[in-house]
């Protein structure tokens, strides 16, 4: 069985050295940003930013872009005392405001939470993890830790999100059944996709809930709209297990304890700390 690279936290700074040194056998190597992403030291670019500031050793020496390492490859990570503590917090954000970035006249949601962060928040420079459209409200996490990113994102992991929404006209008789098998909607790119089967309640003649493992850009108004429905209101309730509850509009609330615990573990990281899985 092969030897997997041995990780630890250096405590002397390392000599430098220059040039992206491959292993031996470059089979069993990957890119050392890969490798500390794995280990959840930080996501790619993080780690990219680690190598960067000198932070990372192979074998004793500094890191530096490109660099491979292989099974039999020592990595270290030097700790800093300007490490962040890994933050998480559920946002309720409102119509209008923006997950990306804002142009003249829109508001996005750094500007919209800034009154909200208060003390050390300033510096903790949160973002948010995925999108929701202008027009729709609800539930977004908000984060400083880069590593959850693709793990949250990523539709091959099938994380649950539920949205509760609102139609201008009465749902037809066969809708909850069109939704759930699955729908074709056109793409921006112009290419045809049918999503995924997905748990839909209807709620009222005009209202229903649904549950996706995906998240195509405006998906649900698109499936909508393809089963005769317009939808009037959109909101997101639930990410995996973390729950909108009665968190008011552009409000934030600390997700810890228990619901943090689950919710990490869900994504495969046990430990909220900096700590990366051995």
């Amino acid at each position: 069985m092969d030897k997997k690279p041995k990780t630890s936290i250096a405590q002397k700074a390392p000599i430098e050295k220059k040039g992206p040194t491959p292993t031996k056998d470059s089979r069993d190597s990957m890119r050392i940003n890969k490798y500390l992403a794995l280990k959840q030291y930080a996501s790619r670019r993080g780690a990219d930013e680690l190598i960067t500031n000198k932070r990372v050793t192979i074998n004793g020496r500094l890191a530096v872009l490109g660099d491979t390492v292989g099974p039999d490859d020592v990595v270290e990570v030097k700790k800093s005392v300007l490490d962040k503590e890994p933050l998480y917090f559920a946002y309720n954000k409102p119509v209008g405001v923006l997950t990306h970035s804002a142009g003249e006249n829109e508001q996005d949601i750094a500007g919209a939470i800034a009154p909200l962060l208060k003390g050390q928040l300033h510096k903790a420079k949160l973002f948010p993890i995925g999108r929701l459209d202008k027009d729709s409200h609800g539930l977004i996490i908000l984060t400083n830790d880069g590593r959850i990113t693709s793990k949250l994102l990523d539709p091959e992991e099938n994380h649950e999100k539920v949205y509760v929404v609102a139609t201008k006209n009465k749902l037809s008789n066969n809708f909850e059944m069109l939704m759930h098998r699955g729908v074709v909607i056109q793409g921006d790119d112009g290419k045809k996709y049918k999503t995924k089967p997905c748990q839909v309640k209807i709620l009222g003649d005009k209202k229903f809930s649904i549950t996706l493992t995906e998240g195509k850009k405006r998906q649900i108004r698109r499936m909508c709209e393809v089963c005769g429905a317009e939808v009037t209101d959109l909101q997101r309730v639930r990410i995996m297990n973390i729950e909108l509850g009665y968190l008011s509009d552009n409000n934030i609330r600390k997700i810890k304890g228990e619901e943090l615990e689950q919710f990490l573990k869900n994504l495969g990281m046990d430990n909220p700390l900096r700590t990366p899985k051995k």
